[in-house]
């Protein structure tokens, strides 16, 4: 088990390798498809962003709302192909790492690899377990999107995996090539 602790900047990020087993700890950011598409705009017009990309890890998690004496509600991350239409500039910006499940299109795994970047896993249906890695949640933009505006967390010891590493190794196609070999 690897700890890691934000910002992940480019040395941190070129010792990790698809299937890597990561604590993570520190600030990080919440972001799904409707608060994506809004940074883009920003983006788009020249504007500031509610926090700076360089070395910043995006959870991509739209939280239930919190339960009375917990600072997040169940939080487990949403199928990562939907920011995949913005996630390669982001990256080009500096944006270190990704939260999420599922497959990434090639054009973010290029990026990945171009611009040092790392695509981890969450333990899907998990939602409550990994909010309870949650020690501090702020709103900090569009609180107008209610479960998808951008939060800022602290967080402690979130248990995920190295998916995509900054080589462009990718667990998913490695595990399927790795059973595929077995049933030979």
């Amino acid at each position: 088990m690897i700890k890691l602790t934000t910002p992940l900047t480019v040395e941190k990020i070129k010792q990790l390798h698809a299937g890597d087993e990561v604590l993570l700890s520190g600030t990080i950011y919440t972001g799904r498809d409707a608060a994506h598409k809004r940074l883009m705009a920003l983006i788009e017009e020249g504007k500031e962003l509610p926090f700076h990309l360089e070395d910043q890890v995006i959870f991509y998690v739209g939280p239930t709302p919190s339960k009375p004496g917990k600072v997040f509600g169940s939080g487990g991350p949403t199928t990562s192909g939907r920011m995949d239409a913005f996630a390669p500039t982001m990256i080009k910006l500096g944006l270190r790492s990704m939260i999420g499940k599922g497959y990434r299109q090639q054009a973010v795994k290029d990026a990945i690899i171009k611009y040092h970047g790392v695509y981890f896993g969450a333990i899907g249906g998990a939602g409550a377990m990994m909010s309870n890695c949650i020690k501090e949640c702020t709103v900090i933009a569009f609180d107008d999107l209610g479960p998808e505006a951008i939060r800022r967390l602290e967080v402690e010891d979130m248990p995920l995996v190295v998916v995509i590493d900054s080589n462009g190794n990718d667990q998913y196609e490695l595990g399927r090539n790795d059973y595929l070999s077995t049933c030979k």
